[in-house]
């Protein structure tokens, strides 16, 4: 009966999408990058813990719910880069307040966790 009446939650649907393991890593990633859109490769080692599989899946659904541009070169080989939208840097701001929150919250979690192990 939940599902029906929040089915079409927004923030359900928006955080199922941006929440993931890796999304908001390369949405932050790509914001760092000073010197404009990033290719694949580049962005891969400055995530250096993330496969390319994963990687490729994450662009793509990032791609298409707007948050990142794809553009393809007609080059041999073909060269790719990445950039962010409009919507990702309207994001942004969130994203910066919840790592500082995380850095500023880390050391208590940690010693809540283990506490709480024994």
């Amino acid at each position: 009966m939940k599902e029906k009446i929040f089915s079409g939650c927004p923030i359900r649907n928006v955080l199922t999408r941006i929440c993931d393991k890796w999304s908001m890593l390369v949405i932050y990633t790509l914001s760092t990058h000073r010197e404009g859109p990033v290719r694949f490769n580049a962005l891969r080692k400055l995530i250096p813990d993330i496969s390319q599989k994963m990687l490729t899946s994450t662009l793509r659904t990032l791609e298409v719910d707007g948050y990142v541009n794809r553009k393809v070169y007609a080059e041999i080989p073909p060269r790719v880069e990445y950039s962010l939208t409009d919507r990702s840097f309207s994001l942004l701001p969130i994203i910066d307040n919840l790592i500082s929150w995380a850095v500023d919250n880390m050391a208590p979690i940690l010693k809540d966790r283990e506490r709480n192990t024994r």
